[in-house]
């Protein structure tokens, strides 16, 4: 049986209108492997999706803008300017259109542009300018695959919160054979087709994400705090928001912005305030995932009048903040989810253990300083889930944003039960 003939059994064997309503850009860059984005837009056309194709320049040389235009019923764009016309094509609405945008093949070139902002080409513009979530393919030759530059690269447009279609091993355009393949246009959609079945998975569901730090007021200059900056519950919240739940973000003082435009955010300062804010609401939310750093302690008096320095030393009398996650776990009702967070130096997980029990948690994410790259003020974590049940899942050094993912993962499986 023929190539041809095989994949277009492939074709007609996969259901109709799964994607129906969902708007897919693909981006093509010039290398060999464009020959297979024909069929891949002819795979989201046939389940419904609409596709829009942007190409590089280069891109031509290996592919037609007419056999793209053809499978994807849609004009191609690869300049700023229509060559005859010279209309300008809106690269901003393209990004603002999109529900996924799919750069297939990546060049070693464009894993660069992608992960530097070089926004030299219609691709690059729009893909700077998407508001949705980026997938990327790459595809290039063995060594340059395995070139320290390309993980470099790869690593920065994960920890942007772009998702990889990692390449394959095989036989390359080069003779060679080995890591560098791109993915196959089947596997490709359906990674596309699971990427928007999981973003309605938890549609319906209210989730209360608690990040950052609390700040402890000594006078109106001073407080207690620590170095949390709140990435890493900022990064549950967008997941939580792109897989449809309805998320509330109660936030202490941090610099970073939620990436998600759903996420509905508090912005507190103090353990008080993250208290009433996250108690109330807890009410009527489905889970709630605490990975707030909250003061153990607060100054019992506040100065209302910035202490001035008069001695060689100065005591604070302190007191203990609220315990947000045991008042949840109080308060906890049948059908609710509660997460909390064990960051640890020593006997890591028996004090994970301990807490999960003593707080009535489902499950308890632990990590440890120990671990390097993990902990605060690094784009990296490193995480071990303990279950109410003592079942212990152990997670290799990712980035946040893929760790988010993971803890989101265990979050549905707990709510589906």
């Amino acid at each position: 049986m023929s190539q041809l003939r095989k994949q277009r059994i492939n074709i007609l064997s996969y259901p109709t209108n799964m994607l129906q309503g969902k708007k897919v850009l693909v981006g093509v860059s010039g290398g060999i492997a464009a020959y297979k984005i024909p069929y891949l837009v002819r795979l989201l056309i046939k389940a419904r999706a609409e596709v829009k194709v942007v190409m590089t320049p280069s891109a031509s040389d290996f592919v037609t803008p007419l056999t793209l235009a053809t499978v994807s019923k849609n004009p191609i764009i690869s300049e700023f300017f229509h060559s005859e016309t010279g209309e300008w094509y809106n690269h901003v609405e393209l990004g603002l259109w999109a529900d996924l945008m799919v750069v297939v093949p990546v060049t070693a070139n464009t894993l660069a542009k992608m992960a530097n902002g070089q926004a030299d080409n219609f691709l690059m513009a729009t893909y700077m300018s998407a508001k949705c979530k980026v997938m990327f393919a790459p595809a290039m030759d063995l060594d340059m695959y395995k070139h320290p530059s390309t993980k470099i690269n790869i690593d920065k447009l994960i920890s942007y919160g772009n998702i990889l279609i990692p390449a394959t091993a095989g036989e390359l355009a080069s003779g060679l054979s080995g890591e560098g393949r791109l993915e196959e246009p089947e596997r490709i959609f359906d990674i596309i087709r699971d990427f928007f079945l999981k973003g309605n998975s938890l549609t319906g569901k209210k989730v209360v994400v608690t990040a950052g730090p609390t700040f402890e007021a000594i006078d109106p200059v001073r407080f207690i705090g620590n170095h949390s900056s709140g990435k890493m519950g900022i990064d549950i919240a967008d997941e939580l928001a792109s897989r449809g739940a309805d998320v509330v973000l109660v936030c202490g003082p941090s610099g970073i912005a939620s990436k998600n435009g759903k996420v509905k955010r508090i912005n507190v300062t103090s353990s008080d305030e993250m208290y009433d804010a996250t108690t109330e609401e807890f009410k009527n939310a489905d889970a709630a995932i605490l990975a707030a750093a909250v003061a153990d302690y607060k100054p019992r008096e506040f100065s209302e009048l910035k202490i001035k320095k008069k001695r060689d030393d100065m005591k604070i009398d302190l007191i203990k903040t609220h315990d947000i996650l045991a008042a949840l776990g109080e308060r906890k009702k049948g059908g609710q989810v509660l997460v909390g967070f064990a960051l640890e130096t020593n006997n890591e997980l028996e004090n994970a253990k301990e807490k999960l029990l003593r707080k009535n948690l489902d499950f308890i994410v632990l990590n440890s300083l120990n671990n390097p790259g993990a902990g605060f003020k690094h784009n990296t974590n490193q995480i071990t889930i303990v279950h109410k049940d003592n079942k212990v899942q152990d997670f290799e050094l990712k980035s946040k944003t893929e760790v988010a993912k993971d803890i989101v993962d265990t979050l549905t499986e707990k709510l589906k039960l």
